[in-house]
């Protein structure tokens, strides 16, 4: 299992178009992603989860993978929201 903390930076956080793309994203990897804020925990690979999560711009998040191609998982995923789902 791995896991790295970061920052949603996008001015919408994870809303339809970006809670898409990144669900649609991490479906190409085996291992299984939690997103995860201070309150509460989703599967990353769900976008109506993530939707629901509220997630919003500031909110610091935990990415978590775990499975075997759990290491390029986390790094496709802090990439997708480092760059804002390409609307920062």
């Amino acid at each position: 299992m791995v896991s790295r903390q970061i920052t949603i930076v996008n001015r919408d956080g994870f809303h339809m178009r970006a809670a898409g793309d990144f669900a649609k994203a991490m479906a190409t990897f085996n291992s299984e992603v939690t997103v995860s804020s201070a309150t509460k925990s989703v599967n990353g690979k769900s976008m109506m989860h993530l939707i629901a999560s509220g997630f919003q711009k500031g909110t610091e998040l935990t990415i978590q993978c775990e499975g075997p191609d759990e290491a390029a998982q986390l790094e496709a995923a802090c990439a997708m929201i480092a760059s804002g789902f390409g609307e920062a």
